[in-house]
Parts: C-alpha cells; structure tokens; sequence
C-alpha cells in the first residue's frame, strides 16, 4: 500500500479568498503568543523553586517532587489536549486560536494563585496548596501552549513564510526573557530576600502582560489553511515505530535535547540560589540577564551565515565546547568576584546562544530523514516524541533540582548559609553544566549523524524518492 503523507496545503475554504495576505501583522501576533507564554513560564522557572523554599519554607527535596510529578503530567496533559483539539471542527475564526482566547483567561489567573500567600497556615497546608496550583497552572499551559503551537501551519502553507514565523516566535521568547531576568529580580527581593507581597505584584504584573499578548495573538494572526474535518488516515502504525526506531539522528537529537533540557532548567533553579546566597546579591540576577539576553541577540545576528558555510551540526558542537570550555574553567579557578563570574560566564552564553538557535532545525531533518527511511510524511508523529523528550527533561530536571539543593544542605531558615553548602552551589553552576556540555559536544561529534554534506545529500535523496512517487 502506498503511504499517505500528512495533510499539509488542502483547499483553503471559500471564505479564505476574503483574508488579507499573510505579512508582518501575523509574524508580530505570533510573537505576541510566545511572549505571552514565556511571561509566565520563565517566571516559574527561574523564581518559582526560591518561593515555595524561602516563603511557603516547603523543603527543597519536595519542591523537587513537586516538579517531577506535575512534569509527568504534563506531557499526558499536551497528547490529551492536541487529541481534543484535532477532533474539533474550526470555527469562523479557524481552529486553533479561538483555544489561546478562551484558556488564556483561566490560565493567568490560575497562574497568579500560585503565589498567594494565606498567613497562619502550616507547612503541610502550604505544600498541598502548592501541588493544587501547580499542576492546575500547568494543565491550563498546555491547554493554550498546544493550539498555538500547532497554528502556524494553519496560518501560512509557505515555507519560507513559516520559518518567518519560527524566528518571530524565538524573538518573542528573547523580549520575554529580557523583561522576567531583568525586572524579576528587582521586583520579587527586599534585602536580598524572597518577598510574599512582592512575588505576588511580580505575578500580577507578569499575568497582565502575559493575558495582553495573548489577547495581541488573536486579535492579529489569521487562520488561513483550514484542514477537511475527516481526513484518510493510511499511515501503518508498524511501519512509523520501525521507522522511528531505525531513525539515529532522532534518537540522538531526542538525548542531546533532552540532556540540554534537564541541565537548563536545573542551571535557571540554581543560579537564584547562587546570586543570592553564594555572592549576596540577588539582584544581580538582573544584570545576568540583561548581558546573557544582550549574547544571545548578537548570536541570532550571526548564527545564520555560520550555519550557511559550515552547516548545523557544526555550528552546535562548537558552541557546546565553547559553553564546556568555559565552566569547566570556571570551576577551577578560585575566588572570583561575581562581576569575574558574570563576564566569565556570558562568554558561554554564546556557545549555548547558538545551540539553541539551530535545535529546532535539527527536528526538520530528523523529520526529512524519517520520510526517507519510511516514505511517510508524518511531522506531527516525529515532533511529538521529540516534544515528549523535552517534558521528560522537564520532569527528571525539576526533580534534579530540589534534590540537589537539598544534597548541598540548603536550609532555607539560615540567615546565611555554612561554607559546604556555598560550595555547593558553586559546584552545581560550574562544575555540572561543564561536563553536560561536553557530553552534548561528544554526543554531536560522535553520534549524530546529520553534517552539513549529509544533510545536503539527504535533501537529494528525498527529492529524487518524491519524484520517482509522483
């Protein structure tokens, strides 16, 4: 039998001819989606783990549970939502983004209660409180995180037009991380210190923003590739499993990624901990961030013409050895200032800027290569494992971190913490992501498989089978 490849550019329906071309108002509404989703999840990410440790005074080691636990769940919460979502028919406003306006609402105010602090209550009202929130405002994520993934191949049929969109969604996630690292920091901490009613401004402030954007998004992008309501389903369920297990540059990218993932995470949770305990200073945190934002905008400057001329693969494992080189480095020498610390480090900054830039291209090859092996067209299959990977490391990486904040011996009582645990910190910043990174250089280097020549010959290769199909 011959495969079928998945639905990609049906007949829009008549009311399409009525819609304005696709241009600069759909790249900046999707940007406005990313910065809407980014608002809220970098403030989670990067201040969520000091709050309920410093102002709930949860242990770090059931923060870690906590993490972990809900991490799960969302990765099933994503497969059920995207099944809903595909079993609905559009509305007059197309498919997906009626979805980002109707959940937004709930999720920004689910986001906001997650730090209400009720005074009087115990430790174990506050570590139940935490689990309901949490995990309450990570089901709601995915609810809008899903559609507005998934409409950018309802918007646009170009290629080049969606990769447009691609680079407008990275920029809303750079504005929002420039705004969370810098303002965060000087919002949420009085005198070095976790504030309740401060954290609960930040969230406020943040869930405005974030509900704007998503109001932006709507309001801005247009839904113009409305897919039939049935379509034929001829793929063999046997055929995509053999294909997804022969596919090596899948599997590699889905360890590379998710050994990046894992380190991410546990680096944002432990970088709050080493500004403000290790050097003193929380409010530094601010300057990290406006000078590691400032490296990643010059890496997306002149990440393309690198990858033009050398190719992804090689690109990504020099970055990674640069971002090896640098904290191992960092490790080793004795005494640094934080100012020493910072500048050291946002040389890093830019080996990890310029991962970051290409991963997302890596999964178009893989995607490619999986069409070659198997000849099926199955995006949404081979970008749903490699979204699920990124979950696992979300959920091994919440758990890493809470258990290794407690392993050091955080106490959250202490004033100032003993000279084992300082080190401690030390070592998680420097230390851990140097060998991470490393592996990563290795695991590019060594196992995966797509270089630049290869990569152009698979692009050959697959040409010349779609041919002989047609």
């Amino acid at each position: 039998m011959k495969p079928v490849t998945n639905f990609q550019s049906a007949q829009p329906e008549a009311r399409s001819k009525e819609l304005r071309k696709f241009g600069m108002k759909d790249k900046i509404g999707y940007l406005f989606g990313d910065l809407g989703n980014d608002f809220f999840f970098l403030l989670v990410s990067s201040f969520l783990m000091v709050y309920y440790t410093d102002v709930f005074h949860i242990s770090a080691a059931s923060v870690g549970i906590l993490f972990l636990v809900a991490r799960i769940w969302d990765a099933v919460a994503d497969v059920t939502w995207g099944r809903f979502i595909d079993t609905r028919k559009a509305s007059a406003h197309g498919k997906f983004k009626p979805w980002i306006l109707r959940m937004s609402f709930p999720l920004v105010f689910s986001g906001i209660l997650m730090f209400v602090q009720i005074p009087g209550m115990s430790n174990g009202f506050y570590l139940v409180y935490a689990f309901i929130t949490y995990i309450l405002w990570g089901t709601l994520y995915s609810t809008v995180n899903i559609p507005y993934g998934s409409m950018a191949s309802s918007i646009t049929s170009d290629p080049v037009e969606r990769t447009s969109l691609s680079t407008f969604r990275t920029m809303g996630g750079v504005i929002a991380g420039l705004l969370v690292n810098v303002l965060g920091p000087l919002i949420l901490f009085v005198d070095n210190k976790a504030d309740a009613n401060h954290f609960m401004m930040g969230g406020i402030l943040f869930g405005i923003l974030s509900l704007s954007s998503y109001i932006a998004c709507y309001k801005m992008s247009t839904e113009r590739i409305i897919a039939p309501d049935t379509q034929a389903n001829q793929t063999i369920f046997k055929l995509t499993l053999k294909g997804l297990i022969r596919n090596k540059p899948l599997i590699s990218i889905l360890i590379i990624s998710l050994s990046f993932m894992m380190l991410t995470l546990l680096s944002g949770a432990v970088n709050v901990y080493l500004y403000k305990d290790y050097f003193g200073n929380a409010s530094l945190l601010s300057i990290v961030g406006l000078i590691h934002i400032s490296a990643m905008i010059i890496a997306i400057s002149i990440a393309k013409p690198l990858v033009a001329r050398f190719g992804k693969k090689e690109v990504a494992a020099v970055g990674m050895l640069l971002a090896a080189v640098v904290h191992l480095s960092l490790a080793f020498i004795p005494d640094l200032t934080a100012i020493q610390f910072i500048t050291i480090s946002t040389i890093g900054t830019f080996g990890v800027g310029f991962f970051n830039l290409v991963v997302w291209a890596f999964v178009t090859d893989v995607i490619d290569y999986h069409e070659f092996i198997t000849g099926l067209r199955e995006d949404g299959t081979v970008y749903s494992v490699y979204s699920f990977a990124r979950k696992l490391g979300q959920a091994i990486a919440g758990g890493i971190g809470g258990f290794a904040i407690a392993a050091i011996g955080y106490n959250s009582v202490n004033i100032v913490q003993n000279e084992e645990t300082l080190n401690g910190l030390y070592r998680l910043s420097t230390l851990v992501p140097g060998l991470v990174y490393l592996i990563i250089f290795s695991l590019l280097v060594f196992v995966y498989p797509l270089n630049k020549q290869r990569t152009l010959q698979l692009s050959a290769d697959l040409a010349a089978k779609r041919n002989e199909r047609n």
